[in-house]
């Protein structure tokens, strides 16, 4: 089993930056890809990144390209989402997941993000 713990949400002034954090911890890490997903009040689950875990190859959502960076740190097995330029529409909970194969397999319990305006 693997479990991931996400942290550093909160609230932000629009134009200001936050760091997500999702550390992946269970028996034998080994994802083949993560990566994050948000949801707004009243909307469904949307994609945000992903990045692969070994080339570390990373793809956005274009909602988000330009502002938001993902990254990785193999050795404490943690993700990261650097966001900057936030705006309101941003606002939602962020999900990370850890993938293999082609399929989202494991996902955290979600931190809160508020960008007010």
């Amino acid at each position: 089993q693997v479990t991931l713990v996400e942290s550093g949400g909160g609230l932000v002034q629009a134009g200001g930056s936050l760091r997500l954090s999702c550390a992946a911890s269970g028996r034998a890490f080994s994802s083949d890809f993560m990566g994050w997903f948000r949801q707004a009040p009243g909307k469904e689950r949307e994609f945000v990144a992903r990045i692969n875990w070994s080339a570390g190859t990373t793809y956005n959502a274009d909602s988000v390209k330009g502002r938001f960076t993902i990254s990785r740190d193999n050795a404490k097995n943690t993700m990261y989402l650097q966001m900057n330029s936030l705006k309101a529409e941003d606002t939602a909970v962020y999900y990370c997941a850890a993938g293999v194969r082609s399929t989202w397999k494991y996902w955290g319990q979600g931190t809160q993000v508020t960008v007010s305006s």
